[in-house]
């Protein structure tokens, strides 16, 4: 078959492109492997070395172009920079989060919300509530010291910082403003 027959001349002819007979040798694979797969659009009488020639060609230049955009990372130095947490954590986080909120009464967890998610002023949330202020404050203190209960497994030691927790917290609080550091 004249497929195979062509093997020595792809062969010379990749190490040509490429320099690496092994890097070769790889080309003349997916050469032949590609020909095979497509050998019904091989139109007969035409010539068969110069088809595979022009398939080799295609080959290296798409693997050139790609291996351009690539980095070389043999010590994994910047895979490791890309790592990212599991995702599913923070959200986990983020839902028990969610269900001790619910779990305030009402009249504080509209506080909360008003102060800490919104980032409304003490004064703008308790003229909304129709109260105090003093009242507005000592809902929201009272809703967080609630919420830490809520969220803290009995005889947990929280050594150093949770960050699937900080991440849950600071997506709750985002965008707050100054209003949600006051204290009560």
């Amino acid at each position: 078959m004249a497929l195979l027959a062509a093997v020595p001349k792809l062969r010379a002819f990749a190490i040509s492109l490429c320099g690496r007979s092994d890097r070769a040798d790889d080309l003349v694979q997916e050469t032949l492997v590609k020909a095979w797969a497509n050998l019904a659009s091989f139109e007969p009488g035409s010539n068969m070395t110069a088809w595979l020639y022009t398939i080799l060609r295609n080959e290296f230049y798409s693997e050139f172009r790609k291996r351009r955009r690539e980095v070389a990372d043999t010590d994994g130095q910047y895979s490791a920079k890309l790592a990212s947490h599991p995702a599913q954590e923070g959200h986990m986080a983020f839902l028990d989060f969610r269900d001790a909120l619910n779990k305030l009464a009402d009249d504080h967890r509209e506080a909360l919300i008003l102060v800490g998610a919104s980032g409304l002023s003490y004064e703008e949330a308790a003229r909304i509530c129709q109260c105090a202020v003093g009242t507005m404050k000592s809902r929201v203190n009272r809703a967080r010291t609630r919420l830490a209960e809520l969220l803290t497994t009995p005889g947990q030691l929280r050594v150093g910082p949770d960050t699937t927790w900080d991440a849950a917290v600071d997506q709750f609080w985002q965008g707050s403003g100054s209003a949600a550091s006051d204290s009560a």
